[in-house]
């Protein structure tokens, strides 16, 4: 498996067939909180394998995270860092974890929690999901506690939606969903084809065909 001939076939592919083709599999949960919005607005489509960052508010003092820049130069290619803890009110990521993490490779990030420097960070061209924004600094409130671990994020359906090191994250304007590593290739192939015959449709009742003809011709989908 090409992982980053993955990503751009992914890139073809919008969430909505994914969670319908996952429902299809029996792993109706996988779809993330609708607090999950790309910052800025024009952030465009999140595709990549997860590297996971877990952390929690904890009191400390200094000017730094020594953990957090360490996860930062862990990331590879093709990897989107996803970004777990308990903290309110406080960014986990900005401008500068961007920069670091994009040198490394990492083509995006997935936080649930906050992040700042938006403006920047929207000039970089590197797509950012969170659940919200704010200009207040994690350091000495919350820290790195771990990474490539086994995380919980902020579900749609379900409180709370395991992201494992190497699932895979797909965003775009509908939200965020995330993807067992296990059937990362059974869900890309059985998604291409629903795509394409939803492009079919589209083509043929841009053509005059009804819906219901279209329906008819090609089942619910």
């Amino acid at each position: 498996m090409d992982k980053a001939e993955v990503r751009t076939r992914f890139a073809g592919i919008d969430t909505s067939v994914v969670a319908d083709i996952l429902d299809e599999m029996s792993r109706p949960d996988q779809g993330l909180s609708a607090e999950f919005a790309p910052y800025p607005a024009s952030a465009g489509k999140l595709t990549g394998w997860a590297y996971t960052v877990r952390g929690q508010m904890v009191p400390y003092d200094g000017t730094g995270d020594a953990a957090k820049m360490e996860a930062a130069h862990g990331i590879g290619a093709d990897e989107v860092s996803v970004w777990s803890g308990d903290g309110e009110g406080i960014c986990y990521f900005g401008e500068l974890i961007a920069l670091g993490m994009r040198e490394s490779g990492s083509v995006g990030a997935l936080v649930d929690g906050g992040i700042r420097d938006v403006r920047w960070i929207g000039e970089m061209g590197f797509p950012v999901y969170a659940r919200y924004r704010t200009p207040v600094q994690s350091i000495g409130r919350w820290r790195v506690t771990g990474c490539q671990e086994n995380v919980y994020v902020r579900g749609a359906t379900t409180a709370r939606v395991l992201v494992r090191p190497g699932d895979f994250v797909l965003g775009d304007e509908d939200g965020v969903i995330v993807i067992p590593s296990d059937i990362v290739m059974a869900v890309l192939e059985r998604s291409e084809q629903l795509t394409a015959i939803e492009q079919r449709i589209r083509t043929e009742v841009a053509g005059g065909l009804s819906l219901q003809d279209a329906l008819r011709k090609y089942g619910h989908v």
